[in-house]
Formats: C-alpha cells, sequence, structure tokens
C-alpha cells in the first residue's frame, strides 16, 4: 500500500501547473502498487489532510476506478480483495465527506454499478436503506446521494428486460422506505419551520428525494407510488408553493434552497404529465394554477432562470396535451399568456446584456449550442412554439401584434429601444418555426403564415449593412440566417453571403463568431440536387485572406486557453479547407504553419474539446487534399508538433495524431518510411500505447498503415512476431476483435508466405478456440471473412488448400466440420458487398482449383458451387467514394480521452479486387478457364453433382 504522507504531497504538487504533469506522471506509477484505491480512500476520509488534497485524491480514484474497475469484458482489474474492501467501505465514506467530495465519489460509485450493480453488488440497496435515519438530514442527503449516483443512470437508457429487472430489485427494497422518509421529512420541516440551519439542511435533503422521485419514476410508474399519488401530489403541490423568510437568498444570481426545489418539482411534473398522464391527469389542475402564478410573480434574477424555465417547460407539456390543451383554446388567456408570460421572459434583461459584452463565448454557448435550454428566452418561446401549433391562427395574431408593437418602439427611438428590435426578432424565431431544429439545416417547416423573406428583407438586411448597428442586432440578423438556411432560397444565400464574409472582420466578438457560424454551416448545406448551395469556386478567390483572417482571430491572444477558446471560428476553417478540395493545395504551406502553431500551443494545456476535435479535423482535410501529391513534405512539417504530443504524452491528442500519421502513410502506401518515421515503429510496439483503450482504434489503423512501408524493418528486426502478438492481444478480446483481424489481414496482405510460415498453426488455433468456445457473431463472421481473404489468395501462395493444410496440423481432417458448419453457413450472412465479393471470389477459385475438394472433401465442392450461387443471387454493389465528407456533429459526439473519428481522415473502403467489375462474368469466365486447364473437369463434376436448376444458372455464368 501507498505510503499515505507521500501520495498526498504528490496529489498536492499535481495542484500546482508547474508541478502538475510530473506529479501526474509519478501518482500513475503508484497505481501500480497493491491498495492504491484504498489509499487514495483513506486520504480522501482523513481530516488530517487540506480539503484541497482530499478532493484531489477523490477525483484520482474516480479517474483510476474509470480506468481500473472492469477490463472490456467485465472481469475485475483490480484484487478481489481491493475490490470488496473498495464496495464495503465507499457507501459510509460518501455519507461522512463533504458535498464537493461528494460528487467525484458518486461519479465513482456510479461506474462501479454499471458493471457490478446490482447481481454483483446485492447488498448495496439494503445497506442504503439501513442507514437512513428519521431526523437526520445531513446524513440522510449523503444516502441520497449515493442512490442518486446508482438510480440516475436509468434516466437515459432504452427499455431491456435487464433494465427493469435491476428497478424492480431497487423498488421492492427502497420504495416504501424513501416513501416514508419523504413524510417524515415533510414532518421534520413543519417542526423545524425557525431554524434556519436545519431548514438548509432539510431542503438539502428534499432536493435529493426529488431528483431520486425523478429516477425511480423514470421508466415507468412504481406501484407504491400510483398506490399514493395523491398524498405525493400533494408534498409536490405543498412545496411548490411553500415559501419561508429563512430560506430566501440575496444572491441575484445563484438559486437557493426554495428555487432548486421548486424547479425539481416542475421537472418531476412535466415526466409525470408526459408519461403517466392517465393517472396523475386529476391532480394538473392546481399545479397549472401555481405554475401560472409563479410565473407572473417571480423577479428576472438570473438565480430564477432555471426554475423559470423548468414552469414553461411544464407548461409547454400541459398545452400539448389533448385533454389540457382546451385551458388555452381562449384568445384572450392566450393574450394573457403572451403579454404576462412569454414576452417578459423572451425580452433581453441587463445580465444578458452583461454576459455579451463581457463573456461572449459563454453568451453564444448558452444561444447556439443548446445549453440555453435552461434558460427563460429558449423555454419562453418553445411555450410560444406549442401555443402556435394548437391555436396557429389566433396566436400567430396575437404574437404578430406584439411584434409590430416592439418594432415601432425601435423606430421611435432606435439608439435607446434596440432591446425592443431584439424582443421581436426573438419572438419572430419562435413563431415561424415549427417541428424540431437540426443542428445540420436549422428550422427545416415554418408557420405558413408568416413570411421568412419578407421579415429579413423589411427588418434586418439594413442591420448587416449599416456599420453603425448595434452589435446585439446584428447578432439577430446573423442568427436568422442561420437558424432559416434551410428556407432561405439558394438565390438569396448567394445575395447575403458577401455580408456575412464581411461580418467576420468586425470587431465585435460576439458579431464575428456568429459570422462564423452562419458561414460554416452555409457552405455545408447542400440543395435538392445535392449540389451546394454556394459555388465551392466563389470561395477559392477569397481562400487566401478569409482563412488568414480567421487564424488571426484564433491567435489574437498566445495564452493555450484562449487559442481554444472559440471552437466556432476553428470550425469555420475546418469548413473552409474542406470545401477547397484540391483547391487547398494553393494555400497549404500558409495553413499548415498556422496550424502546427496552434498544435503546438494547446499541447501545453489541453482544454476545449470540441476547439480540438476541429483543430485535428482540419489538419485531416490538409492531408485529404494534399496527401497525394505532398505527403512526404506534410509529414516532415507535422513530424516534430507530433512526435511531442507522442512522446509527453498527450493523452488527448494521441489517437487523433496516430489517425492523422495513418492517413499520411496510407496516400504512399508503396514508399518506405522516411527515416524520421521509423522512430515510430518500437513506440507503436510497445505496450504503453495498446493499455490505453481510447488509442486502441487509431493505433491499430496506424500499424496497418506502418506494416507495408516498414515491412523490411520489421522482418530483419525480427519484430513480425510483436505485429501478430498485438493481433491476439486483440482478437481476444470481443470489444477488439474487428481491429485484431484488420491488422491480421494487413499482415498477410504485406509479407510473403514464406515469412509468416512459422506462425500460421498458432495464429489459426487461437481463432478455432475462441469459435469452440460460444463466440460472437461478429467474431464468427470476422473469421469467415478472414477465410475468404486467404482462401482468394491463391495466387500469392495461400489459398483454400493452404488453410487447410494448417488445420490438419492443428488437428487432423478438423476442416471438414469447420466447413460447412460454419465458413459456408456464416458465408451467406456476410453483409458487406465488399465482404460478399472476396467470398465469391474465394469460393470460385476453391472449385476451380483446390485439390483438397477434388480428392478429400467431393462433397464439400457441391456445397461450395450452390454456396456460391446462392451468395451471387445478391450481387455486391460496387463501392462509391462519396464528394462530400460527411461531418458528425459534435454535439452528437463524446469528448475526451478516447477515440473520436476524424471525419475527413476517415479509412476508405478498399476494393482488393477492382480489376473484377461483372463478378457473375468472372465467375462464370474463370471456371470456364479451369475446366479449359483440368480437361473439362469441372463441367464433368457440374453435370454429376449439381441440381438441374443450378446446372442452368452456373452455364448462364459460363457462357456470359
Amino acid at each position: 500500500m501507498a505510503d499515505l504522507a507521500t501520495l498526498a504531497q504528490l496529489l498536492d504538487a499535481s495542484l500546482d501547473p508547474r508541478q502538475n504533469k510530473e506529479a501526474e506522471l509519478k501518482i500513475r506509477a503508484e497505481e501500480k502498487k497493491p491498495g492504491f484505491a484504498l489509499s487514495l480512500l483513506q486520504i480522501t476520509a482523513s481530516g488530517n489532510f487540506q480539503y484541497n488534497t482530499r478532493l484531489a485524491s477523490a477525483l484520482f480514484f474516480k479517474n483510476f476506478i474509470r480506468r481500473n474497475w472492469t477490463d472490456v469484458e467485465g472481469n475485475y482489474r483490480l484484487p478481489a480483495q481491493d475490490v470488496n474492501a473498495i464496495k464495503t467501505e465507499i457507501v459510509g465514506l460518501m455519507i461522512s465527506v463533504p458535498r464537493g467530495i461528494q460528487t467525484q465519489l458518486g461519479e465513482a460509485i456510479s461506474v462501479i454499478a454499471d458493471s457490478d450493480f446490482w447481481e454483483r453488488w446485492d447488498t448495496l440497496v439494503d445497506d442504503l436503506v439501513s442507514r437512513l435515519k428519521p431526523d437526520d438530514p445531513v446524513t440522510n442527503a449523503g444516502v441520497l446521494q449515493v442512490a442518486h449516483s446508482i438510480f440516475a443512470r436509468w434516466r437515459p437508457l432504452m427499455r431491456t428486460d435487464e433494465l427493469y429487472t435491476e428497478i424492480n430489485h431497487v423498488l421492492s427494497k427502497f420504495s416504501q422506505p424513501f416513501l416514508s422518509l419523504w413524510q417524515r421529512l415533510d414532518a421534520y420541516i413543519e417542526s423545524h419551520s425557525s431554524d434556519k440551519k436545519a431548514l438548509q439542511e432539510a431542503f438539502a435533503e428534499l432536493d435529493l428525494i426529488l431528483l431520486l422521485f425523478y429516477d425511480l419514476s423514470c421508466q415507468d410508474l412504481p406501484p407504491t407510488f400510483e398506490e399514493n399519488l395523491l398524498g405525493i401530489s400533494a408534498l409536490l403541490l405543498k412545496y411548490l408553493t411553500y415559501n419561508n423568510k429563512l430560506l430566501e437568498t440575496d444572491d441575484e444570481a445563484e438559486p437557493g434552497p426554495l428555487e432548486n426545489t421548486k424547479a425539481n418539482i416542475f421537472e418531476a411534473l412535466t415526466l409525470y404529465i408526459g408519461k403517466y398522464y392517465e393517472d396523475f391527469g386529476r391532480h394538473v389542475t392546481g399545479f397549472v394554477e401555481s405554475s401560472w402564478h409563479l410565473l407572473t410573480t417571480t423577479g428576472a434574477e438570473p438565480k430564477n432562470d432555471i426554475l423559470v424555465s423548468k414552469a414553461l417547460h411544464f407548461l409547454t407539456s400541459v398545452a400539448g396535451n389533448r385533454e389540457q390543451v382546451q385551458n388555452f383554446s381562449d384568445p384572450a388567456v392566450q393574450s394573457q399568456i403572451m403579454e404576462k408570460v412569454i414576452l417578459p421572459n423572451v425580452a433581453l434583461r441587463d445580465s444578458d446584456v452583461e454576459m455579451f459584452e463581457d463573456e461572449p463565448i459563454e453568451f453564444i454557448r448558452r444561444d447556439l449550442e443548446g445549453s440555453d435550454s435552461e434558460t427563460r428566452r429558449r423555454a419562453a418561446g418553445d411555450f410560444l412554439r406549442q401555443l402556435s401549433d394548437q391555436f396557429e391562427q389566433s396566436v400567430t395574431q396575437i404574437a404578430m401584434t406584439l411584434i409590430q408593437n416592439c418594432l415601432q418602439t425601435f423606430s421611435n427611438n432606435p439608439s435607446e429601444n434596440w432591446r425592443s428590435k431584439d424582443t421581436a426578432v426573438s419572438l419572430f424565431y419562435a413563431l415561424a418555426s415549427k417541428g424540431v431544429t437540426t443542428s445540420t439545416h436549422g428550422v427545416t417547416k415554418t408557420n405558413s403564415l408568416v413570411n421568412i423573406g419578407d421579415f429579413f428583407s423589411t427588418h434586418l438586411a439594413s442591420d448587416l449593412q449599416k456599420d453603425d448597428a448595434e452589435p446585439l442586432i446584428k447578432v439577430d440578423a446573423i442568427k436568422y440566417l442561420y437558424v432559416f438556411r434551410s428556407i432561405i432560397t439558394k438565390e438569396q444565400w448567394q445575395q447575403v453571403m458577401p455580408l456575412l464574409v464581411n461580418h467576420l472582420g468586425n470587431s465585435n466578438y460576439c458579431v464575428y463568431t456568429y459570422a462564423a457560424v452562419a458561414v460554416d454551416r452555409v457552405l455545408a448545406m447542400t440543395d435538392e440536387t445535392g449540389k451546394p448551395v454556394i459555388d465551392p469556386a466563389s470561395i477559392k478567390p477569397l481562400a487566401s485572406s478569409l482563412l488568414e483572417h480567421l487564424f488571426s482571430l484564433v491567435e489574437k491572444d498566445s495564452a493555450p486557453e484562449k487559442v481554444q477558446e472559440n471552437e466556432f471560428v476553428m470550425r469555420c476553417i475546418m469548413r473552409v479547407l474542406i470545401v477547397l478540395k484540391d483547391g487547398v493545395s494553393a494555400v497549404a504551406e500558409s495553413v499548415l504553419q498556422h496550424l502546427v502553431s496552434i498544435t503546438t500551443i494547446i499541447s501545453a494545456n489541453p482544454s476545449n474539446p470540441k476547439f480540438y476535435y476541429y483543430h485535428f479535423e482540419s489538419i485531416g482535410a490538409l492531408i485529404r487534399f494534399t496527401a497525394s501529391t505532398h505527403a512526404e513534405a506534410v509529414g516532415a512539417v507535422l513530424f516534430a508538433p507530433f512526435a511531442a504530443i507522442l512522446s509527453k504524452p498527450v493523452d488527448e491528442f494521441v489517437p487523433y495524431v496516430f489517425q492523422l500519421l495513418a492517413a499520411l502513410f496510407e496516400a504512399e502506401p508503396n514508399k518506405p518510411l522516411t527515416e524520421q518515421y521509423k522512430q515510430l515503429i518500437a513506440p507503436i510496439l510497445g505496450p504503453a500505447v495498446w493499455e490505453q483503450r481510447g488509442n486502441i482504434p487509431a493505433a491499430t489503423r496506424l500499424l496497418s498503415a506502418i506494416v507495408p512501408r516498414a515491412a523490411d524493418e520489421l522482418l530483419s528486426a525480427n519484430q513480425v512476431v510483436s505485429v501478430l502478438g498485438i493481433f491476439q492481444k486483440l482478437v481476444s478480446t470481443k470489444v477488439y476483435e474487428g481491429y485484431g483481424f484488420d491488422l491480421l489481414e494487413t499482415v498477410v496482405t504485406t509479407f510473403p508466405a514464406p515469412a509468416l510460415e512459422p506462425y500460421w498453426v498458432e495464429l489459426v488455433t487461437l481463432m478455432l478456440k475462441r469459435l469452440q468456445k460460444n463466440p460472437s457473431q461478429a467474431f464468427s463472421l470476422r473469421f469467415v471473412r478472414f477465410y475468404h481473404f486467404v482462401s482468394s489468395r491463391d495466387d500469392q501462395g495461400l489459398g483454400a488448400d493452404f488453410f487447410i493444410a494448417v488445420t490438419d496440423r492443428i488437428q487432423n481432417d478438423v476442416f471438414r466440420q469447420l466447413y460447412p458448419g460454419v465458413i459456408l453457413t456464416k458465408t451467406q450472412e456476410l453483409a458487406r458487398p465488399l465482404d460478399r465479393k472476396v467470398a465469391a471470389i474465394s469460393l470460385t477459385k476453391t472449385l476451380a482449383d483446390s485439390k483438397a475438394f477434388q480428392e478429400r472433401y467431393a462433397k464439400g465442392w457441391t456445397l461450395t458451387c450452390n454456396a456460391l450461387l446462392k451468395l451471387l443471387e445478391h450481387p455486391p454493389l460496387p463501392p462509391t467514394e462519396a464528394d462530400v465528407i460527411a461531418e458528425l456533429d459534435v454535439e452528437d459526439s463524446s469528448f475526451g480521452v478516447g477515440f473520436t473519428q476524424l471525419n475527413t481522415v476517415r479509412r476508405p473502403v478498399t476494393d482488393p479486387y477492382p480489376e473484377v467489375t461483372d463478378l457473375r462474368k468472372w465467375v462464370g469466365q474463370y471456371l470456364k478457364a479451369a475446366d479449359q486447364r483440368h480437361g473439362g473437369r469441372i463441367g464433368k463434376t457440374v453435370e454429376e453433382t449439381l441440381s438441374p436448376d443450378a446446372k442452368t444458372v452456373l452455364n448462364a455464368y459460363m457462357n456470359l
């Protein structure tokens, strides 16, 4: 077990930016010692260490558990005694530590629960229930925090039998004590209504009860809750309207206990009205009245934002319910809602303007990325959109009157009343939009009673042309184009595009960033025929100055955190490079220098995963469109920054660098590696690279790209065995077996058959053992694909007879069962067209020239022929190379230390037999030529063994 004092010193050093890298490396070395995780828990638990040390210990514990609790097969990676000790101690520890530390331990518990709960940790719920105390909110909050860490995992999951078994296990033990605890807490709050400290502790517990109420209800209505819904509804309504001066706070920015509790109640109400209306519907009226009162009396302070937005979400759900919607049908009610609820919450506040000016990147992210889902403006817009969907005519008329009033107020005094115009535009966004707004296309369906183009021309176009327009109004005009980009015509886009490009030069951070967002999105857009809305040819003359300006925006402050602050500008750079395609060569040298400089800067402290994703996609675009002619030159420039990343290593960047290097090497597969890049061979074959799970997809691709370009070096240094050792490691794990076969196919393609002869028996033995042990469908298909890969290469010293000879050396005649039982059966299940094509070629060559199938497996010849004809009934489609790079929207991706696919350098699908274009014709001609070589043997076998239908089909192929 690690020395606690020494470990604590390292944890302290990890908090110091000057020492953190060295300290983290030393801590990672300590991880290998037995009892390391328990040492971290001891430091976390001990009051003898400073809070920051304990917090750092909890953070390292969480990350250690993420990496080391189980392997990809679900087996524990830690000693059994450590596993048992952690599960025994962690619940009691979490209850006793401060709230900030609880958060880190809670995430660790969630990781453990993903693996172990409930079958390998079936005592947990009983343990939690036994720790609940009637009048101890602090202890109870700790217990409930543990429960929430585990049960919150259910929220996003799809329904499965396993999930419902777990939930029912929990409900059988937890639901009744949970309800009793809630009722006792209500009594406790009543009896301590004059005790501020007790109330604060009680409401902290109440918050967790409400979160757990949601957790336990998120998949299905628990029977215990259904039976007690009247009492639960009464408690929810009581605390939705509860007020106590002792719980009010002076902080205008951060929500206090009352705001948090009421927001959590609204979130639960929205769930219940959406999923359980049949049971909950009779209780809705009181909540609607309370929410109306709350919305019309709650102040505009930012601390109320989440509460107000949750209340608006609830009313939006009510308005979308067919039984409740009539409560909103009266135009007078609609008018009141518009004036008293929607309009005030759409209007800009001083705090919004301050954020625009002082924290522009945060303002942009909240507005554009959906991170403003808890803002008043978006929630009010969603409510208006729901009302418009239900009562389009009357709601549109009322809203347009308000919009015109706001615009008139602006016209009366534009310099003073510009906020009124912003309100008008925001109302129009919400009113005009229908359906779902997507990140790729924006709004695609609109309110038929409004005109998108006319509103822009009349009220917003001039703001893009005037230098003195208020920056926020310029942003409104640009955002309008961004939001309605799929509705605006191609001709209109061609008119406004120069205005957007000009605004990239605006001095205001938000204005130029919104312009970058709009330019990025419109460059990615295509019309109904698939052609770009903006002709790439029109961008090429602007490319050099446009890119130089965009890079100047990124690089104007050289601090790592500032360089990578604005992912939107980096995304625009990426888009321009993708659109330029081959035209990027004209600007490649300067672009590459900028990208290398940025790489070097941000490597010191990666902090914005979206930025560096777009950054590496930009390098990928440069490689993709220049590598065919300049791969070596590009590689020479990239070597230094990439080598620095790999040597440190910068874990967040390593998988990206591996992908980019692989793409560089794949561009010139027949050239030997340069002396610089030969230095990569030893590290890529070392174990450290393969211990990081996130490295494996990219590392496999890189090694597969290195092998053909360093074949002589690998042979002379006897490193082929190291490559095959990596294959064995990968193929023994379900998650990575496909990558193992990818690597092996590269090895077999690269090296001459005699060089691999010593390894074949061991390799195939490993595969056959996996096939005997209940293999996954994926493994079986990859094995069959590999068999055909070998069988089809009879001209390279391989072929069916070669594979049979290998299996005979493992177990004599084992192929007799393997071939019909696995290979032929699974061949028909191959789905990818190229896999089916290779299989057809393999089977054809077996029929044509295999001695084993003539002499030992005569029945197998007929089975093979029938399997081939069946395969050819569904011929493969020729691969097509898309000209457009389909970018994965990062909003749908995960980032951080792990693998994220770079789409600009996605590995192309290669056809090993491009010369075979008409597969049926090739099969017929190949068999016809073989029949002539073998003196008519094939024709004779066909006549003697095939059915009349099969003969007809095969003869037709041979006469094509």
